[in-house]
């Protein structure tokens, strides 16, 4: 099979792209590769992976690196492969979980005397890692606020006393949970302006809200997007997984330090990315096309004070011609605010039926949490109070099921409220 995609779409390719059947038997779909080492022909073959992997010449580039499950496997090849045609990037790189994508990027980008400029609200995890870890290392973060402009952000980095030393912008677009949109053109003009000949500021976006579908963050300037890959690239809620895409240089950067750090995806994580990669089209279209029904059935709900949706942004909004230019749908994750309080939203989370209460999201079933006691709960109290993140906000990941079941479903649950 070759690997030249210019004929067909993405969607198509994902059945077969990066799977050669020759190589195993015929096999219509890749095996796992459930070994922990390569056999080398010769030991001048193995002389020249060596090489190949720690940044010499030698070992062809259809070979490269497979000599050890820790380096390379041929599983991980074909997920990322498939990724990276998504994605519209050079290179891909999945890791064991979205945090370890996450935080050996971002061990790798930035140095001792470093500072990151992070947008904020930002996953909870995520914004524990920037503002409580990376300081052991002489890493200091700044934060942001989604409705500053351009020059206002400038002026941020301008009073910081390491202001020659901004080593990346780090954005998620929209923002977990609130759905706030970042700029990613204007991040990336804002680094380059801080940019020098002896580093250049890495603009890296957590895509995982819109999945590599609904937004093209290396189409916009940035040069690292980051995923939980759990989610949408997942799908499925059996697997935990993070993924990276860029250019070959950057992407190459990181999987030195993946390598070392030991938390590439395995084999059998990989294999069930690739199988998952598969049905990615018609998930997530039948998670937006939900989403857009259960978000107009909430804005119209008396017991429902505010409704936080992309899809649902009113023409003339300051975000609404943003997200026309950046996005390809209003996506699959909402939230919203009850009507009271902790005690409210938790009577309408505890009478769901169908949908399930549960974190994560990107999923086949719908799921519905608490952002302020759950995944947002180790952002510190005037943190969350600043970005709105509220004891009455409930997060919906939509699954795909009949979407009159849901709205029955939300329906009942709000009698209980």
């Amino acid at each position: 099979m070759s690997d030249n995609h210019a004929e067909f779409s993405p969607e198509s390719l994902m059945m077969s792209f990066g799977h050669e059947p020759s190589l195993v038997r015929n096999s219509i779909k890749n095996p796992i590769f459930q070994t922990s080492t390569f056999e080398f022909a010769t030991a001048e073959e193995g002389k020249a992976y060596f090489e190949k992997v720690y940044g010499g010449a030698g070992a062809d580039e259809s070979s490269k690196s497979l000599i050890y499950t820790r380096l390379n496997h041929p599983n991980l090849v074909t997920a990322e492969k498939r990724l990276s045609l998504l994605d519209e990037a050079e290179e891909s790189a999945f890791f064991e979980s979205g945090m370890a994508a996450i935080t050996t990027s971002l061990l790798e980008i930035c140095k001792a005397g470093d500072l990151v400029l992070m947008s904020f609200p930002i996953y909870g995890g995520t914004d524990a890692f920037i503002k409580n870890f990376l300081p052991k290392f002489d890493i200091q973060s700044l934060a942001f606020d989604p409705g500053m402009t351009e020059e206002e952000i400038v002026s941020l980095i301008e009073a910081h006393p390491r202001k020659n030393r901004l080593a990346c912008i780090y954005v998620e677009t929209p923002a977990n949970p609130t759905n706030t949109l970042i700029d990613i053109e204007m991040t990336v003009r804002i680094a380059a302006r801080f940019s020098n000949q002896d580093k250049k500021t890495i603009v890296a976006v957590d895509n995982t809200y819109m999945g590599p579908l609904w937004q093209k963050p290396i189409n916009h300037g940035a040069d690292l997007i980051m995923y939980s890959a759990t989610k949408y690239i997942g799908g499925h809620s059996d697997l935990i997984a993070g993924a990276i895409s860029g250019s070959s240089a950057l992407v190459s950067r990181i999987k030195k330090v993946r390598s070392g750090l030991g938390c590439m995806a395995s084999p059998w994580t990989s294999w069930l990315i690739s199988r998952s990669l598969e049905t990615i089209s018609l998930r997530m279209e039948k998670q937006a096309s939900n989403a857009a029904k259960l978000a107009d059935f909430l804005r119209d709900h008396p017991k429902v004070a505010k409704v936080y949706y992309v899809g649902n942004i009113a023409e003339g909004h300051k975000q609404y011609e943003l997200a026309k230019r950046q996005m390809t749908s209003g996506g699959a994750m909402l939230a919203f605010d009850v009507v009271g309080g902790e005690a409210e939203a938790f009577r309408f989370l505890n009478a769901v039926k169908l949908a399930k209460l549960a974190v994560s999201l990107g999923s086949t079933e719908t799921l519905t949490s608490h952002p302020f006691t759950m995944s947002s709960s180790n952002m510190t109290l005037a943190d969350r109070e600043a970005v709105g993140i509220t004891p009455s906000m409930v997060r919906i990941s939509t699954g795909i099921e009949n979407p009159d079941d849901l709205l029955k479903d939300f329906a009942q649950a709000f009698e209980k409220v």
